[in-house]
């Protein structure tokens, strides 16, 4: 563990920090069942989240399409209220509009561009390095070594503009009122997708953990793209895995403002903390940083609440 993520793993969460999450989703969690090994299934982690006051979350997989698991988790935890997805990668047919279509019909709540399959993201090639590799980067390795792995997804082509097949996505998110979430495309990307997004009339437009380090985006960046409609999301295991500063993240947050702010947690790894948990540590955080218990709710209730329609 590194120095960064120890300190983290001893934040003392306080009864306030708890009460700033009362009513939170988390729009990105990891939680089995998976093709990756998980802490934690969906049911359970759904109980920790009733159990703690906090509303629901969205179901993310980088293979698979969780619209159905969504529903029965919801049906398993009354009360609890969990949201399938499907992130837009070659195991569900890379750029395909059906699969759009088909999670909309499902009522999943977002589509995430490319993200293990996308050109930006270079940790699952075989010659991708060999240090801090995510998890799913074996699986990606594995594929590329047996021979079945097509090439690498862009939304955009040679001259910039957002390509057809992306466009075609775009058009079954809006029909379906879907949340697009630009995944691990790179800033060119992004910013091409963000403007492109709002000339077609798209109303829910996440950049995904901005501070990530495929994404790496500048506060003035952030600030940017929440000018052209985004909301700009930040993620606890980005900064607990010391793969950006706590202070650029609260920085980078100040200089957006909270009204196009969203905090997810990312987790659901083995190796980091329960979901609940680190949901909590990070509303601790931006309490120690002087954010007041409003503006977390409204990152973590109000912003995630509109744009799954709650």
């Amino acid at each position: 563990m590194t120095p960064e993520a120890s300190s983290a793993a001893r934040i003392q969460i306080s009864d306030r920090a708890w009460k700033a999450l009362e009513g939170a989703y988390d729009l990105q969690v990891h939680v089995g069942p998976d093709v990756i090994p998980r802490r934690v299934d969906d049911i359970d982690c759904a109980k920790e989240f009733l159990a703690h006051g906090m509303k629901g979350f969205v179901l993310k997989s980088h293979y698979i399409q969780t619209g159905e698991r969504a529903h029965v988790v919801t049906r398993a935890v009354p009360g609890s209220r969990v949201f399938g997805a499907v992130t837009l990668n070659h195991a569900v047919g890379g750029l395909n509009p059906v699969a759009v279509e088909i999670a909309g019909r499902s009522g999943c709540k977002i589509v995430w561009m490319p993200t293990v399959d996308a050109e930006n993201e270079t940790a699952g090639r075989l010659d991708g390095g060999s240090t801090k590799l995510p998890f799913w980067a074996q699986i990606q390795r594995e594929l590329a070594a047996e021979g079945i792995s097509p090439p690498p997804l862009s939304v955009i082509d040679e001259a910039g503009k957002v390509i057809e097949a992306a466009r075609r996505c775009m058009e079954r998110i809006a029909k379906h009122n879907m949340i697009l979430a630009t995944g691990h495309l790179g800033r060119r990307e992004i910013f091409a997708l963000v403007r492109t997004a709002k000339e077609m009339g798209l109303k829910k437009v996440v950049v995904t953990h901005a501070e990530f380090p495929s994404q790496n985006l500048t506060g003035d960046e952030q600030r940017e793209l929440a000018g052209l409609g985004a909301t700009i999301e930040h993620c606890f295991t980005t900064t607990y895995t010391a793969k950006a500063t706590w202070e650029a993240t609260f920085e980078n947050i100040r200089k957006t403002g909270v009204s196009r702010t969203l905090l997810s947690t990312d987790l659901g790894q083995t190796i980091n903390p329960p979901v609940a948990d680190g949901f909590a540590m990070f509303a601790q955080r931006l309490l120690d940083a002087g954010f007041p218990v409003d503006d977390i709710r409204t990152m973590a209730v109000t912003n995630p609440a509109r744009l799954v329609d709650e």
